[in-house]
């Protein structure tokens, strides 16, 4: 049988132990379990990490942003300058831009305090006067003193947002786009709710 093995090898170029792995002529060898469970691991991981990539580049949402949002009190009193995103659920360019911000986010948060204020909530009737928001989202850029630098509104490329935030983690005096408006949602067409939490940022 050994001499069959060999002159098979021959034929087909191949050596012949690769020949003789088969249980027998004709039958492939069956992966056994272990080999299984090698492959459930590697699919469920493989799973996992596309599930997580996806949702740190498309499935972030204003409201995982919001939550994890400092509460605008501590960071006017916390020494670091402030980004205030003013937005609403409603709003279709605020939730385009959410994973940009969150990953701008990601990039400065131990440097500047982000802050995420409902418009629909009442309880921000007088920043929304304060920073002159008409509409969203509007970004409100803070010194660590609280006063405003500049603002940008609405639709805007990644990199004013990106500048904006450097110069405030160098503690620039100014920003680089101060005042500039793109497509964005009217803040009039709010869908006021009081406030049901008082300590609620959101």
């Amino acid at each position: 049988e050994n001499g069959l093995v060999e002159s098979e090898a021959e034929i087909s170029g191949k050596p012949a132990t690769e020949t003789a792995s088969s249980t027998g002529p004709g039958f492939p060898e069956y992966p056994d379990k272990s080999f299984n469970r090698r492959i459930a691991v590697v699919s469920t991981l493989a799973a996992v990490g596309l599930f997580l990539s996806g949702r740190l580049d498309l499935g972030v949402s204003l409201k995982d942003i919001s939550a994890a949002a400092l509460p605008y009190e501590e960071a006017l009193s916390n020494g670091k300058p402030t980004v205030v995103e003013f937005y609403a659920d409603w709003c279709e360019v605020c939730r385009e831009l959410a994973p940009d911000v969150y990953k701008v986010e990601q990039t400065y948060k131990d440097r500047v305090n982000f802050v995420m204020l409902n418009v629909d909530n009442t309880k921000w009737e007088q920043e929304l006067d304060e920073f002159g928001v008409e509409g969203i989202p509007h970004f409100a850029f803070l010194d660590k003193d609280g006063n405003e630098e500049g603002n940008v509104v609405g639709r805007l490329p990644k990199q004013y947002l990106v500048e904006n935030v450097d110069a405030l983690a160098r503690g620039e005096a100014t920003v680089p786009h101060a005042r500039v408006v793109g497509q964005y949602s009217k803040a009039e067409s709010r869908k006021v709710r009081p406030v049901v939490d008082p300590r609620s940022h959101g």
